[in-house]
């Protein structure tokens, strides 16, 4: 059976040019980083050189960058972090309604710690207001995160205005670039922003790898704690392979970044076109100008019919995608991103996140198109919504 995949914003495969710098870290120079005798000095090159790899993709200084055990660390480091390092000056933080779920649990868990956050609302592309921005800081703000890409819309923030604002106040800024590394430019100098999440397996590298970039200066607490790895602010062994994949995967994505882009921007738009084109009662989530919108993403609203539907249908026929709700994770919840631009829950139910990537043909989008036609005209045919009068 022909396989598809189009979840790249859930996962990517690792590149073969990177595993193959990699495997070599498994077995002959496995040496511990921290060690002094030879072997291990080796490994702490391979480490350096991987910062330099991801430094030079957000232009950033490599003393800057500090390996994590993926996105979800590196934004509980900082939240926790600042939290910490600046109770005595505040216990306010900003942040938006849209977040990763890892940045909106953290402040869930602060705000019962007697921690104050605001949570900015979005307009209907899923934009937040440098404006709102200005109305909510207060004098006790300590940090503002606001993600550079939505994970389920691909809304690209105007993240160097928003910094802008907090720094006008003397308050740290934070954005979550997990869904934006290697998919739109970051120059974290240009910017002007204090902390960058960043992670492996989103651009083609390995699983349970990720980073941080740290301002020069900045003051945060640690949140890992045992050894004095990555200069005493993370405690623990490197990930020695899962680094050196990371570091190899940024520069992959530095070196064919305009080739990426127009590669899936292109097939992401044939997608949409196709798909509204022959479906009818089908909607275009997000951000229409593709400038700010992640090359790769599409959400799509199909009325009438659950997401989780067409998702396990489409699987039949080997191709994968994510629904726009959190049905399938055994929650009836739907997507918190989908109802902060407005979109009624009925229609939530109905939504489907599709994402391209490097490996995606022209003859894989008519292929999911040919399905996608199949399944929901059967699914609409035994709804028991009344399409001629709608939910």
């Amino acid at each position: 059976m022909k396989q598809v995949y189009l979840d790249y914003s859930a996962t990517t495969p690792v590149k073969k040019e990177v595993l193959d710098q990699m495997i070599p870290y498994y077995t002959e120079h496995f040496g511990n980083p921290s060690s002094l005798y030879s072997i291990g000095l080796e490994s702490k090159e391979a480490v350096n050189k991987a910062k330099e790899q991801v430094a030079s993709l957000i232009n950033a200084d490599p003393g800057e960058i500090y390996f994590t055990a993926g996105g979800t660390e590196s934004d509980n480091w900082v939240i926790f972090g600042v939290a910490d390092a600046l109770k005595n000056k505040g216990n306010h933080i900003i942040t938006t309604q849209i977040e990763h779920h890892a940045m909106l649990h953290s402040c869930e868990h602060l705000e019962k710690h007697g921690y104050e956050i605001t949570y900015l609302p979005v307009n209907e592309e899923g934009f937040v207001s440098p404006e709102d921005l200005e109305k909510a800081i207060t004098d006790k703000t300590i940090l503002v995160s606001v993600m550079l890409v939505n994970n389920e819309i691909g809304t690209v923030q105007p993240i160097k205005e928003l910094a802008a604002v907090a720094k006008k106040h003397g308050v740290l800024f934070h954005t979550d670039a997990v869904q934006g590394l290697g998919n739109v430019p970051i120059d974290v100098k240009d910017m002007g922003v204090d902390f960058v999440s960043l992670s492996s397996h989103k651009i083609y590298g390995p699983k349970g790898e990720g980073g941080l970039y740290m301002r020069k200066g900045v003051k945060i607490s640690n949140f890992v704690f045992g050894g004095a790895q990555e200069k005493g602010k993370r405690a623990g062994t490197e990930n020695l392979p899962g680094i050196v994949g990371f570091g190899a995967a940024a520069e992959l994505a530095k070196k064919n970044f305009d080739e990426h882009v127009k590669h899936c921007s292109s097939l992401r738009d044939y997608l949409v076109e196709q798909i509204l084109e022959k479906i009818p009662d089908t909607y275009y989530n997000g951000p229409k100008d593709s400038s700010k919108r992640h090359p790769g993403n599409a959400n799509i609203t199909f009325e009438y019919i659950e997401g989780e539907s067409i998702l396990l249908l489409l699987d039949q026929f080997g191709i994968s995608v994510s629904t726009g709700s959190a049905c399938s994770s055994k929650s009836l919840k739907p997507s918190h991103v989908l109802s902060a631009i407005g979109i009624p829950v009925t229609k939530i139910h109905g939504s489907v996140r599709l994402t391209v990537g490097d490996f995606t043909t022209k003859e894989d989008i008519d292929y999911v198109v040919e399905k996608l036609e199949l399944i929901v005209g059967r699914l609409r045919e035994i709804s028991s919504v009344n399409v001629e009068k709608g939910w």
